[in-house]
């Protein structure tokens, strides 16, 4: 299934393919950040949602630089996305402003909080949200949009930019190099949940962190080095078109 679906060509519609509009590593961890952050809903929505959001912007990087905070909390007056409304945006590209003001870039915060014997990306995951939550004007600013795994959540969205940000492959652009693909955790949304209990990844009844964690485990057993490398591939069939008229192919008979 990876042979057959981790290919550029089966991006489309996918929030990913967002960041392919920056050539950039700095300008392509804060759109990334922002696209995975609004990733929820019907994805012809998130995708409307986000494009909006990036035209804005232009450069994301040159645009939290030049930008002054309260310049930023009235530019997205009239914008919404489903429980998202345009006063969480402001609050988190504020908070990703003075991340960058204060660290140098995203991946400098996300790896301060990352330690030698971390078996998993969720400590640092945990204390990046918090800074960038207390950097945006705290956890209420943009509630909606930031989860983090010390709330107990499976932090899909979250989990799914970090692998944007630290795999490198046909799909993913990796420009992070401050972590190893090894600690990643699988962004897990339903679709992946119901193919990874069908494949007996997993039996619990939840797609919660524990969930996550479990299901990650499973890959690993595969590769050990890489446990998310599977998970574009595998929820193609639930996204892309042209995977679902390849259905006859490898991902049927899994």
């Amino acid at each position: 299934m990876y042979d057959a679906y981790n290919r550029r060509e089966y991006v489309h519609p996918d929030p990913l393919e967002i960041l392919y509009d920056y050539k950039d590593p700095l300008d392509q961890e804060i759109a990334g950040l922002i696209a995975a952050c609004l990733a929820y809903g019907r994805v012809t929505q998130i995708l409307a949602s986000i494009r909006k959001v990036m035209s804005r912007l232009g450069s994301p990087r040159s645009f939290v630089e030049r930008s002054k905070p309260r310049e930023i909390l009235h530019l997205f007056g009239d914008f919404k996305h489903r429980f998202s409304a345009g006063s969480e945006v402001s609050s988190l590209l504020v908070g990703i402003k003075r991340s960058v003001e204060t660290h140098g870039s995203l991946e400098r915060m996300f790896a301060a909080g990352l330690g030698r014997r971390d078996d998993s990306i969720l400590s640092a995951l945990t204390e990046f949200v918090q800074r960038l939550r207390g950097f945006a004007g705290g956890a209420d600013a943009c509630a909606s949009l930031l989860s983090s795994p010390e709330d107990g959540s499976a932090c899909k969205r979250l989990n799914l930019y970090l692998r944007w940000m630290v795999r490198r492959d046909a799909v993913d652009l990796g420009p992070w190099t401050c972590a190893s693909p090894a600690l990643l955790v699988v962004p897990l949304d339903t679709h992946l949940f119901r193919i990874a209990a069908r494949i007996g990844l997993t039996r619990r009844r939840q797609p919660n962190l524990k969930t996550a964690l479990e299901i990650t485990r499973g890959f690993a057993e595969l590769r050990p080095d890489d446990p998310v490398r599977y998970d574009f591939a595998l929820t193609r069939l639930g996204i892309n078109p042209l995977a679902k008229e390849s259905e006859g192919g490898p991902a049927a008979r899994s």
